[in-house]
């Protein structure tokens, strides 16, 4: 079989390609080539994607050892996502002991307050403004460096670190690497000074966070913080200007929003399984360990798999006229933030940061409209304007 080049090409704004649809309807498992690494399945349909989420028979650890399918030279890996149970599992119980719900819910106050104060100086500034940095960049900034307990002042170098996490081809490897280093130098230095004065922050907690006497060693801390930083900045900052340009296109539902502000949780959940966050379905590849059949035919041991979860987030066998965007739809289910094991476990942070977003801007700028053309960046793990300019 003849694999086809992929990504497959460029598309608009929030679209999704069209050879997604045809390959999920025609050829749910379609062999793939990207510019680097070996071959691979591309997977579709929703049953075969949750599947291969959370069965053990995908390995994610495998990647670390193998020619991963992959858009760059260099592959990054990162330390959740580079191990398979039970080693994964340890890591996961010690920082869910520090990542609970009450100390996420614990700062949906805060987040309130943070997002009433960039929309008072949007506000003040006057129109037309950037939404994206005035305020879909700098709220889930702040968040996380709440959470951390990483200094405020530092936010706008962090945003550089984050951008450097999420790039895929938008730095060289060389950048990319020059970046992470020094945000895991700083990091490891913050988690000496919590070591000796802890604080109430996230940081403190994973420094004494235990597990049956096992605890983290100075290094994972580091890499999971990093990993922490990275993936909760930059994809929530991503995802909230993504629904508010959505929100925007669909002026009807921005209308049921404010009517029925008790819709917001269900309209979150539709809004993640509606945008495509994700450019490419290669971030983090895995490994057949035995032979395993999938509705589009047999993935042989040791070959990898890709999960293109946007596309899955739109199979109508699962969603009914999936490519309309309601916010009144059940989309519980949807696999923006995985499944299974390696769901994300900052999942409600950006649930909640969004949701605080979404509701205060809808409530202060009830005439919100985009004022000129947008444009698209490139090159990293997740789609977003560069720019999104709104007036009201």
């Amino acid at each position: 079989m003849i694999a086809r080049s992929y990504p497959f090409g460029p598309v608009e704004g929030l679209d999704l390609h069209p050879t997604y649809a045809e390959l999920r309807a025609e050829e749910p498992l379609a062999r793939v080539k990207l510019p680097y690494g070996e071959e691979g399945w591309l997977l579709t349909r929703y049953d075969d994607v949750r599947l291969a989420l959370s069965d053990p028979r995908f390995s994610l650890a495998q990647a670390a050892v193998r020619d991963t399918p992959r858009m760059g030279p260099t592959r990054i890996g990162a330390i959740l996502t580079d191990l398979d149970p039970p080693d994964h599992t340890r890591l996961r119980r010690l920082l869910a002991h520090a990542f609970t719900v009450r100390r996420v819910e614990g700062l949906r106050a805060t987040a309130q307050r943070v997002a009433g104060d960039l929309l008072d100086e949007m506000e003040k500034a006057g129109p037309p403004a950037d939404l994206l940095t005035a305020f879909a960049i700098p709220l889930p900034g702040l968040m996380v460096c709440d959470l951390l307990g990483v200094p405020y002042d530092d936010r706008d170098h962090f945003q550089s670190l984050a951008e450097a996490f999420m790039s895929t081809t938008a730095m060289t490897d060389d950048e990319k690497l020059s970046k992470l280093g020094e945000l895991a130098g700083y990091l490891a230095g913050l988690a000496d000074q919590r070591r000796a004065h802890q604080e109430d922050d996230l940081i403190s907690a994973l420094v004494v966070a235990q597990e049956e006497g096992d605890r983290l060693t100075a290094e994972e801390l580091v890499q999971l913080t990093v990993l922490l930083l990275g993936a909760g900045y930059d994809s929530t900052a991503s995802h909230i200007v993504n629904s508010v340009h959505t929100l925007l296109t669909f002026p009807d539902q921005a209308d049921l929003l404010r009517s029925q502000p008790e819709l917001m949780p269900g309209a979150v959940e539709e809004l993640l399984r509606w945008i495509p966050g994700q450019e490419i379905a290669d971030i983090l590849p895995r490994y057949a360990l035995e032979d395993v059949e999938l509705s589009g035919g047999t993935v042989r041991a040791g070959e990898p798999v890709l999960l293109a979860k946007p596309a899955a987030n739109r199979d109508p066998r699962q969603f009914p006229d999936p490519d309309r965007f309601d916010v009144t739809r059940n989309a519980k289910g949807h696999l923006a933030f995985g499944h299974g094991p390696h769901h994300c476990i900052g999942a409600q942070l950006a649930r909640m940061d969004v949701q605080v977003a979404l509701t205060a801007l809808l409530e202060r700028f009830p005439d919100l409209r985009l004022e000129g053309d947008v444009k698209w960046r490139t090159g990293m793990a997740m789609r977003g304007p560069l720019a999104l300019p709104v007036t009201w």
